[in-house]
């Protein structure tokens, strides 16, 4: 085995130790039972992630760790020196990363419910806006009266924007800004996910709502870039390829090799601030015929020469990030099309698409 195929499978098993409960691969499952003390990645500028276990002795310590994440919490929010903002936020994550699953939740409420938009203060702005006369009919009178009052309602409607906006988004904000955050951001939405298919806790739903929301503006489709995904790519890329495949487990590293050789195509979608790490990744295969199984598509059906290709299979989609689940990524199917039809410079190419457990759809050509 070369360096490289080596590499691959000692980085397959590495997984951020989050519980998104995703099924792993044969490949990944095997070696994660290999090592089952190692560590998963971790998003660019933060600290590596501890796993979040703790013995039944620890605590003491375990609830003195909670409360110095929730100070850094709350400096996180709070604080207004941009010179050392990063340095919090960085304490923050490392912190947040080093807590048990429960006093991961612990916080998360203590987030979702402290740090929720001031409802007194919004009650204060309604009443006071309720009480201002409407400037129709006589009431207008002059125009320095008109102009008196509609000032009165443009700065009570500035107020009441300004006041409906939870505490929490300066988080997400600065967050957004800071390198990394953004899939720190994702890991956070991940963990919230999963605490809501257990528990439906108003406070934390309100909480994913705006984080969702968020994170739907910041990876709008026109942020994501296209970029094919070879042999050639970093082993780091590989691994996560063979990590995160949900359709199709990719079986042992020939497999791999397969899917991205001859006859194959993997395309992924990159953010800029997440690099090095597709948020979906789509396997297509180009063929003479539509297969009939899924089987001619991974092993059965030798790849044919490309040159004798007329349709493109799109036999596997899967995302690498749980915690963008629900959010609209675009139609990735379709700019993918798009990027096969001006590679292969073809004018007319059939596309299909095959679903788990049904039969292979034909699409509209391209």
């Amino acid at each position: 085995m070369n360096k490289k195929g080596l590499a691959i499978l000692m980085r397959a098993r590495m997984r951020p130790n989050d519980s998104t409960k995703l099924s792993l691969s044969p490949l990944t499952n095997e070696l994660k039972q290999m090592q089952p003390n190692s560590q998963g990645n971790q998003p660019t500028g933060y600290p590596m992630q501890k796993e979040g276990n703790r013995m039944l002795g620890d605590t003491g310590n375990s609830e003195r760790e909670f409360e110095l994440v929730r100070e850094s919490l709350h400096s996180a929010i709070s604080m207004n020196k941009i010179e050392v903002l990063d340095d919090v936020l960085n304490n923050f994550s490392q912190g947040y990363f080093s807590l048990s699953h429960e006093n991961r939740r612990k916080l998360l409420l203590v987030l979702a419910r402290e740090y929720d938009l001031n409802r007194a203060q919004v009650r204060e702005l309604i009443k006071q806006y309720l009480g201002l006369e409407v400037p129709t009919g006589e009431f207008l009178g002059t125009m320095l009266k008109r102009k008196a009052s509609l000032s009165s309602f443009y700065r009570i409607e500035r107020n009441l924007r300004h006041a409906l906006n939870p505490v929490y988004e300066v988080l997400f904000e600065r967050l957004n800004t800071h390198p990394g955050g953004l899939k720190f951001l994702s890991i956070l939405r991940a963990n919230i996910l999963s605490i809501l298919t257990e528990e439906n806790i108003a406070s934390l739903r309100a909480l994913d709502s705006y984080l969702k929301e968020k994170l739907g503006t910041w990876l709008s489709p026109a942020t994501l870039e296209l970029q094919q995904i070879t042999w050639d790519d970093p082993a780091s890329l590989l691994e996560k390829i063979v990590a995160y495949e949900a359709v199709h487990p990719i079986s042992n590293l020939i497999d791999l090799k397969r899917r991205l050789g001859v006859g194959r195509r993997c395309f992924g979608y990159f953010h800029p601030a997440i690099p090095g790490e597709p948020l979906i990744f789509i396997e297509v295969a180009l063929q003479k015929n539509v297969a009939q199984t899924i089987q001619e598509v991974l092993w059965d059906n030798p790849p044919i020469p490309e040159h004798e290709a007329t349709c493109a299979l799109f036999y596997s989609i899967s995302s690498t990030q749980p915690g963008l689940s629900g959010i609209n990524l675009g139609n990735v199917s379709y700019q993918t099309c798009h990027s096969l039809g001006e590679k292969r410079h073809a004018t007319y190419f059939n596309f299909c698409n095959y679903e788990p457990h049904s039969r292979i759809h034909a699409m509209a050509p391209l």
